[in-house]
């Protein structure tokens, strides 16, 4: 958005921009603008530092071993409030089962009030078959890893396990469960059935260490977390995934080491409703593949809350049809609800997403590279965010609803197909720390009546003249209400087709910069408000500014050379008093015709 530019620097820069040469019939023309600040900045477009991880340093061939011999495996078949086991590697106190020796375990049955409990050496490699296997425990975890060196609960082919707990969660021993499957150790979970996990009092999933999923069918309901672990989530192979979560989804962190807390998907169909975020980092994020449908916070509608008023209640705490507004709450705590997340950098290769949040969509402290995929995206804030270098080589983007569609110190444009609309800037790039969405969706931006980030309390991303934005590839829609590009510093387009419609009034334009806006290649089309409008500053490809009365939505532009070949011809879906046209057909020095409805006028290129 605007800076709050003076009413004297305003005029200038309309003298400035549009003054031109010949009888265009029209309100004004461009010809050469000088610029008053120096062009050629740097962009400042960092590298990722963290190494693109590969499945094969995420996943061992065991994680995904689901074979097992019936023969030589020890059986325990639960049988309401207690059980009988095959070995005396199995210890039955009641309705407490534990396991305490390698094996690979087979357990089938009922267990109304109980538990199973993993305490076997340190140097233990279990394989827990849950085949026709439903285990309550009204006070603790149903499945309790205690000591092992690693886990492996293998869901049989076509059987329905359920792990529940009963609403809360009592000491047992000094560690603090707080999960219906809870381990202490490194945990696999694979095998082609399925898995019901509640646990309307803590988290679903939790492991102290790594959280690995391979294969299986998974339904997550929980109060706090759906997944949860302090080294890593990782998730690849046909899993199927479907989680309610009353705070994040799936998350990942470590307060003890900044390198672990991170989240790998290789593949899989992710579904989640979370009052929190969708996916969480603490370190950092790499998707692959997979399929993924996200809502959090109540979704885009929700943009405008401090906080989800449900955060922590089991399954949202919500009667059907209630709305996250309706709820009331004595937490003042302020909620997190994006999409997905990531403390450190942020790395998507490929896949599909839907995602509907309160807060930003895709969001990371340090870097975001999209690098393939499509994206459906509703955000109640930022539609992607980074703190420092947003890149984007390919994919298919289509944003239907964002404040700001790409923000970040340093946004780069080099493929893939974008469409967004914003009801502030569609690109954004600007210098500072960015506290957007720590209190939920556009924290407090509209509080003092402003609409502009900065403009009171708990404001977004500050701008300064140190950010910059690049488009050298792909295709690029915007639709803004605000500022259509806006570059706290400089813009350089190279490449591609960009097409910018909006604003159509107030103190933003079409183009919005600091320092310098050079375009030598692509096309770009530009419509929008007259009041503060800025053109390029300096170019080595031709490009044409012309003010052009009012004109409605719907009316066609037309850009003609001497010899009548049409060049540009364009229709925008916005109002407009502001025409920025340039291509590589357009020769700075030569004379071109251009109509916009029934209005024309011979213009020269600048």
């Amino acid at each position: 958005m605007k800076k709050g530019f003076s009413i004297v620097l305003v005029l200038a820069l309309l003298l400035g921009v549009f003054t031109g040469c010949g009888d265009t019939g029209l309100t004004g023309t461009n010809s050469n603008p000088e610029s008053s600040v120096s062009s050629g900045q740097s962009s400042g477009v960092s590298e990722l530092t963290e190494p693109i991880q590969a499945d094969s340093e995420m996943f061992t061939d065991r994680d995904y071993k689901t074979a097992y011999d019936e023969s030589n495996s020890v059986r325990i078949q639960l049988n309401g409030d207690t059980a009988t086991a095959s070995s005396n590697s199995v210890r039955i106190s009641g309705s407490t089962i534990m396991i305490t020796e390698e094996a690979t375990y087979i357990i089938s049955g009922v267990l109304d009030n109980g538990m199973i409990i993993v305490d076997a050496p340190d140097t233990a490699k279990l394989q827990l078959v849950l085949d026709g296997a439903s285990i309550t425990s009204a006070t603790s975890a149903p499945l309790y890893i205690r000591e092992a060196d690693k886990v492996f609960v293998t869901l049989a082919d076509n059987s329905e396990n359920t792990l529940s707990n009963g609403g809360s969660f009592e000491a047992i021993d000094d560690e603090n469960i707080d999960a219906a499957l809870y381990s202490k150790q490194d945990l696999t979970l694979n095998g082609s059935g399925s898995l019901a996990v509640i646990s309307p009092a803590g988290h679903g999933i939790a492991s102290n260490d790594d959280l690995v999923i391979t294969g299986g069918t998974y339904s997550v309901t929980s109060a706090s977390h759906g997944l949860n672990a302090n080294d890593s989530v990782r998730i690849t192979g046909e899993t199927s995934l479907t989680v309610d979560a009353g705070k994040d989804g799936v998350h990942a962190e470590n307060n003890d080491d900044a390198s672990l807390g991170f989240v790998y998907i290789a593949s899989g169909t992710i579904n989640i409703e979370a009052e929190g975020d969708g996916v969480s980092a603490g370190a950092y994020m790499q998707i692959q593949d997979g399929a993924f449908q996200i809502l959090t916070g109540g979704g885009s509608e929700n943009g405008s809350n401090q906080s989800s008023d449900s955060w922590g209640r089991f399954r949202g705490g919500r009667n059907p049809g209630q709305s996250v507004e309706s709820i009331t709450t004595t937490d003042d705590s302020s909620t997190s609800m994006k999409g997905l997340k990531s403390t450190g950098n942020l790395t998507i290769t490929g896949g599909s997403f839907t995602v509907d949040s309160a807060d930003d969509s895709i969001h990371s402290n340090a870097s975001l590279s999209i690098n393939g995929g499509t994206f459906t995206i509703a955000s109640g804030d930022d539609a992607f965010h980074a703190e420092e270098t947003l890149t984007v080589t390919a994919g298919t983007i289509n944003i239907t609803e964002s404040y700001e569609g790409l923000e970040a110190l340093d946004v780069d444009i080099q493929g893939g197909d974008i469409t967004l609309v914003s009801s502030d800037d569609g690109l954004n790039a600007a210098g500072g720390t960015d506290s957007s969405g720590t209190t939920g969706g556009r924290d407090a931006m509209f509080g003092n009546g402003s609409g502009r980030k900065g403009g009171g309390p708990g404001g977004g991303m500050s701008s300064s003249s140190n950010g910059s934005i690049t488009i050298s590839e792909g295709t690029l829609y915007i639709n803004a209400s605000g500022d259509g590009i806006d570059a706290n510093g400089s813009l350089t387009i190279s490449g591609g087709y960009t097409v910018v419609v909006g604003p159509t009034q107030g103190d933003t334009a079409t183009l919005d910069y600091d320092t310098s806006a050079v375009i030598t290649g692509g096309t770009f089309i530009g419509t929008g408000a007259a009041n503060m409008a800025q053109t390029f500053s300096d170019s080595e490809q031709g490009v044409i500014s012309i003010r052009v009365e009012n004109q409605s939505a719907g009316t066609e532009i037309t850009l003609t050379d001497q010899n009548g070949n049409v060049l540009i011809s364009y229709t925008p879906e916005l109002s407009f008093n502001v025409v920025i046209l340039s291509s590589p057909d357009i020769v700075s020095g030569q004379t071109y015709s251009i109509t916009a409805g029934n209005i024309s006028s011979e213009i020269k290129a600048s």
